[in-house]
This record gives C-alpha cells, structure tokens and sequence, in this order.
C-alpha cells in the first residue's frame, strides 16, 4: 500500500515532557465534565491531535511519525491517563488502528482516512465483542457476517461494548464471511462517504452506563445490510489465526501504562490533600503526620511495582527481546493490581472526601477498577504464565 499524495501535512508529533505536562493538564481540565454527563470527549481528543498522538503510529512510508519506542508508548500513554483515561483509551484505539492493522488498509481509503486526519480527530476502532459471545480473546467465532455481493459486501450484525462508537470515523469490524468456505476479518466500514453523509446501516445504542471510564462511549453498534466496496473486507480461512494474536510490539503497553497514569493522578490529589487538610484538633497539616507519610510511602510503593512492571517490559521490547511477549500478561496484571491497590490505598486514608464526588479521587477509583477488564484478564493471564512455568 502506497499513499502517494503528498499534500497531507499530519499533525507534529510532539512528546517533550512539557508537551505531556501540558497535555495532562488539558484533558484533565475536561475530563470531570465528561465523567458526569458521559459525554463524548472531543475537547480531550482534539489536544492530543494538536500533539500528533492520533496518527502518531502512521507509518513513515506514508509521510508519518513511524509509531513510538516501548518506552515512550508507555510513557506517553501514562500522561494521557494521567489527564483523563477515557481519551487515553480512545487514543490508544487510533494508534494501534494505524500500527497493528495498517494492512486493512486499501490506498486510497487510507489516503482519505490521513486527508481527514489532518484536518482534526480521526477516531478509528476494532469492534470485535459482541452481546452474546463476550469477548472474542475467550474464543468463539462472530455472529457478524458479511454476504458477497456483485460489487462489495454486505455487513450484518450486532456488537457490543464498541469503544468510541458515537465518535468513530472508521469501524474495523470483526465479522465472518457467509461463504461455503467462509472467511474471516476486520470489515472497513466508514461512518460516513467522506462529504458528510452518514453510511446507511449503522445504529448506535447507547447501552454504555458503566461505573467508570464514562467518556468511552463504549455503546453497542448494530450494522443493518450496510454495504461496503469489495477492498474493504480481506479476510482469511477460518481457523488459520486465533481470534486474539499475540502481541509483537509495545504498543498494547500504552493500555496498560494508561492505568498507571490514573494512578499517579490519584498520588497527586492525595498528596495535595494531606499538604492543605489542617484539622483543628491537630493545628498542622495532616501531611506532617508520620500515619499520612507511612501512607505515601505505601502508595509509592504500588507505584514503582507498576511502573518497573512496565518500564522494564518496555526496555526489553525496544532492545529486540520477542521473550518479552510472552510476559506481557503478566506485567499488565502486575501494573493493573499495583495501580488499583495504590489509588485504594489513598481512599482508605482519607475517608469521606475520598468518596464525595467534589474531589477527583472517587473518580479516579472508579476509572481504576476497569484495568481489569482489557486483555488479558487476570485469570487467563495467570493460566498461560503457569503453563509456561509447568512446561
């Protein structure tokens, strides 16, 4: 795939450590309104664009920045978290849609997917789950299917927990051929022609009213006969690839490191807490006593199991050690359990204000708890690194 207009000035990839301070600070300036009103986050998604992080994964064959080393994926992606985790997320979606599944891509689609992301957020997405199969890393094949068609193919079906749906410009939808010997893939399907219209077909129920990570909009999308060119499904025989491959570079990190940047951002507001909370009884910030050190003290600890968890992942991906994949479970449980317990840590110490919706340190706890969800999950997570060690 070659794009050959070069014309399209994407957005200039900017990850200096000011550059994210300020990029926190932007998302998080958002992030309590989309928290409340479960609004999509384009105010968040349109900072990180201005940074280049949406097409920061195009490759740079086509003009882009080439995709981030583990560590900067990691280190990225903690500052986006840290701001506001629900764009982080969505991000992530766009960077990999863009890295992993670069050779979807016919020419000139992609042409018009990077003419388009240079004038603003472009959000793409796989939509792989559905209502009834669950998570497809569980196994199972889609009851989404696609029908051949003397011009194209025909989309049908219904998916569930479709991250960005409201916002997508492009679905990958994962789907299986109704062929005699079917097929199966991702099906392109744009939201809209590129003039405005919206494609036929596409339904969005909003059925998204989860305890954190509101801003996702992570609805479900029901495809009805939509119609989609010929180049836009390349499938491959059932059976010949397992529904989750294993990961072969650092960019799944940046889903996990984003959880540790929530994380920080709860280690944050607690500290600021403990500086200006001064009890009357005790005539001096809560902050000099040695139970609210032993506290931080505690929540630094959590901290630095997750990010040695990450960061060492990382290095190891980036010095050309394939090993790593195999452990990648693992850390994401290491970095997923150290963050929950380091932001529990804090609200455990700090009571009442920890859990009035005023502060950002309930919300925090909220958007915590959902690092359990992404694959891998804790307990196939574990099943494959102890097999790994039986074996």
């Amino acid at each position: 795939m070659t794009i050959t207009d070069t014309t399209v000035q994407l957005p200039t990839v900017d990850i200096s450590e000011e550059r994210l301070l300020r990029l926190t600070a932007e998302l998080a300036a958002h992030a309590e309104k989309v928290d409340r009103d479960s609004s999509f986050p384009w105010e968040g998604l349109q900072a990180a664009h201005d940074a280049g992080l949406l097409t920061a994964a195009v490759g740079k064959e086509h003009g882009g920045y080439g995709g981030f080393s583990a560590v900067d994926t990691v280190r990225v992606f903690r500052a986006l978290g840290k701001g506001d985790p629900s764009v982080a997320l969505l991000v992530a979606m766009t960077y990999v849609a863009h890295g992993a599944f670069a050779s979807l891509w016919p020419a000139e689609l992609y042409g018009r997917v990077l003419a388009e992301s240079a004038q603003g957020p472009t959000p793409i997405n796989a939509i792989r789950a559905e209502p009834e199969l669950g998570a497809p890393a569980r196994g199972g094949l889609p009851a989404t299917t696609v029908r051949r068609t003397p011009d194209g193919w025909v989309l049908n079906g219904h998916k569930g927990f479709a991250t960005g749906s409201e916002g997508l410009a492009y679905h990958l939808v994962w789907a299986v051929s109704e062929d005699e010997e079917p097929i199966i893939g991702h099906v392109i399907v744009p939201s809209t022609d590129g003039e405005g219209n919206a494609t036929p077909g596409i339904r969005i129920e909003r059925t998204w009213d989860h305890l954190g990570m509101r801003g996702t909009s992570t609805h479900d999308v029901i495809y009805t006969d939509v119609h989609v060119p010929v180049d836009h499904f390349v499938g491959v025989p059932v059976g010949t690839v397992p529904n989750n491959a294993g990961p072969n570079d650092g960019a799944i990190l940046g889903v996990f490191g984003l959880y540790l940047g929530v994380a920080e951002a709860a280690r944050d507001f607690f500290g600021e807490f403990a500086r200006t909370r001064v009890p009357t009884a005790l005539g001096r910030p809560i902050a000099t006593t040695e139970r609210i050190q032993g506290v931080a003290g505690e929540i630094e600890a959590h901290l630095a199991t997750a990010q040695s968890a990450l960061h060492s992942a990382a290095v190891r991906v980036d010095a050309g050690d394939t090993t790593v994949f195999a452990q990648f479970g693992l850390a994401k449980v290491i970095a997923s359990r150290a963050s929950i317990a380091a932001v529990e840590t804090a609200v455990a110490a700090l009571g009442n204000p920890a859990l009035t919706r005023s502060n950002p340190l309930e919300r925090h706890l909220r958007d915590v708890l959902c690092s359990r969800i992404h694959p891998p999950q804790d307990d196939t997570a574990l099943v494959g690194a102890g097999r790994i060690a039986l074996a």
